[in-house]
This record gives structure tokens, C-alpha cells and sequence, in this order.
């Protein structure tokens, strides 16, 4: 495994890391995920990344449950706050300090520990003062309970502004985790710009597109049976978007050029978010360990400039670049 600083900032984090969104918690039970947390640790991964609405609030505990027993200082446990937990009153989602307080201390609670190394604005909250919510990060980071402030889905507007009240406030703001991947990349334009003056860095999701780039999704074919596709309460949404015959085609077109450079299809798409300077973590989901192992031997992997422009080449008219679509509700 190899590792990265976010941003400007003293802390490093494995480049692959591992995620719970979809699986724990409500797709995969809890032996299975706990053997996929296990794979994550043999494989070298010290950062885990979940949220308090993932499986509404059970992922945290899985996780928690996973990691519990291990050194604590050897690892990166990340976490968010924004949609809506627990019964649906009106100050169970957003990011007015209540609701940050209240869902701090029952993720710290959940996850087994006694701060998270990075809190992450889940999305951004147009209907309260953004200096409300940063005073309540940085009363947060003031009481030892969260180290770092990170956001995610932010766009380079909303995150210079964040930025420059962490500096008032004398916050560490040093991640962005937004969706990229060599069909999605919206991020290049602006956010990734704002986040590299601001010293900042992107922890990424679904650098494989939802299993789309390991070309498991053929043209002219319905989607797999059990697969992602097929699951209306497990992202099928986030898929559809790439589910269209070109897109399918150009991606089996992939299949040659990581052959070439001794790869899977899965193993070349989270190599390639990594030759991103700005991006210094790819997260990983999982429901079988062998996709943990599978999937991290792509640290350390470096993809000489040939191979990233016959990439392009490849994807030329499917890739999705509009900075508009990086926006909140």
C-alpha cells in the first residue's frame, strides 16, 4: 500500500481506502462484511470512510464493530453528516449545529471511538449560514472529537468560501470526496483547481463507475442478475447513467489496453483517479473479499502518458466533464 497527505496538511491517508456506502448494513450481512473489513486491513488499508445515513446509521456500526480491537492510532476513520437520520424531525438532516452536533456524537458512538479523524459536510446546506456550520466543525475540532473537516460533493465556489472561514476559524479543511472516474470527470474544471489552492485533496467515489468500468455490463445485454443495476435500493440509479449501449462498448474497448499494462479492468480505472496529484485516496466498496484484493492492487500503479491518451482516445465522446453537475440539493 502506499500513501498520501491530504492537501497541505500532516495527514496521510492509504491511496486505496475502503468504503461501506450500499453493502454494510443492508446488502451484505454482517459476516461477510466484516470479512471484507478484514481483507481491508491484511491488504494495508488504514482509512475507512462511511457516513451516519449509510443503511440509516447501521453502516457505522458494522464498521465500528469491524475495526473494533485494532490500534486506533494506526488508522483513518471517516465519517458525514447532512441527510436525513433518525425519525425525520425537522433537525434530523442539514448542517445547522444541532443536527452536526447531535449525529458528531452518535457516529462517535456508533463507530466505537472517541474522535474521527476527518468530518465531512455530506453535502452543502443552502439553507443555513455557511459560518454556522463551520463554527460548529470548529467547535468540534476545539473539543478533540473530529481532527480534520472535509465536505463532499462541494463546488469550487461553495468550497473557497468554506475555506476561508476555516482559515478564520483556524480549522484544518482538507478534502473534497466527490464522484470521479474515467466516465465522470466534472470535478477537473473548477473543483479540483479551487481544492489545489485551497490545499486540499479529493477522496474519490466510484472510481469504477458502480462496476461499470470492469466491463461486467455488456452492450445489447440486460444488466447481470444480482448486480448493482438490478437493485432499485442499492444505487441502481447512480448506474443508469452509463447503462447505454456506447458507453458499454467503449469501455469493453478498455479491455486490451489493461491487458497491456498487466491489469483488470477494475484494476486500471482505480489506477487511473490516482494519476490525479489532487487525488490522494480512491475509495473501494466491496461484498466479497476477493473484490478487496482484487481492487488494491492498483497503489502504487503508475500509467505512463501512451496508456492515459489511449484511454481518451477510447472514451471520446462519452466522458462527462460539465462542472454544473457537481451541485447540491
Amino acid at each position: 500500500m502506499e500513501f498520501r497527505r491530504l492537501g497541505r496538511s500532516g495527514l496521510s491517508v492509504s491511496e486505496i481506502s475502503y468504503g461501506n456506502w450500499l453493502t454494510h448494513g443492508s446488502q451484505v450481512e454482517e459476516e461477510q462484511a466484516q470479512a471484507c473489513i478484514k481483507a481491508a486491513l491484511d491488504a494495508g488499508i488504514t482509512t475507512f470512510d462511511t457516513a451516519d445515513v449509510y443503511a440509516n446509521t447501521a453502516a457505522e456500526s458494522v464498521l465500528g464493530r469491524g475495526l473494533a480491537g485494532q490500534r486506533r492510532e494506526s488508522l483513518e476513520i471517516l465519517t458525514k453528516v447532512f441527510w436525513p437520520t433518525g425519525p425525520g424531525g425537522p433537525n434530523d438532516k442539514g448542517l445547522g449545529r444541532k443536527h452536526i452536533m447531535e449525529s458528531a456524537h452518535a457516529s462517535l458512538k456508533r463507530l466505537g471511538t472517541d474522535y474521527i479523524d476527518v468530518y465531512q459536510a455530506h453535502r452543502f446546506d443552502r439553507t443555513v449560514p455557511l459560518e454556522e456550520t463551520m463554527l460548529a466543525f470548529a467547535d468540534l475540532v476545539r473539543q478533540g472529537k473530529v481532527l480534520y473537516v472535509g465536505v463532499s460533493e462541494w463546488t469550487a465556489e461553495q468550497i473557497t468560501r468554506g475555506a476561508a472561514l476555516a482559515r478564520e476559524l483556524k480549522v484544518p479543511f482538507v478534502s473534497n470526496q466527490p464522484q470521479y472516474n474515467m466516465l465522470w470527470r466534472v470535478i477537473e474544471e473548477q473543483v479540483v483547481p479551487a481544492c489545489e489552492r485551497e490545499g486540499m485533496s479529493q477522496i474519490v467515489w466510484s472510481p469504477i463507475a458502480q462496476g461499470v468500468l470492469t466491463g461486467k455490463y455488456q452492450p445489447g445485454q440486460a444488466p447481470p442478475e444480482g448486480s448493482r443495476a438490478t437493485d432499485e435500493k442499492g444505487g441502481a440509479n447512480f448506474v443508469k447513467r452509463f447503462l447505454n449501449d456506447d458507453v458499454l462498448e467503449r469501455v469493453q474497448r478498455l479491455r486490451p489496453l489493461a491487458e497491456q499494462a498487466g491489469l483488470s479492468l477494475a484494476q486500471l480505472a482505480v489506477a487511473w483517479v490516482l494519476q490525479n496529484r489532487n487525488v490522494a485516496s480512491a475509495i473501494i466498496g466491496a461484498s466479497r473479499p476477493e473484490q478487496v484484493h482484487e481492487n488494491v492492487k492498483a497503489a502504487g500503479v503508475k500509467l505512463d502518458a501512451d496508456l492515459l491518451q489511449a484511454i481518451d482516445t477510447e472514451l471520446l465522446g462519452v466522458v462527462e466533464t460539465d462542472p454544473s453537475l457537481t451541485k447540491s440539493p
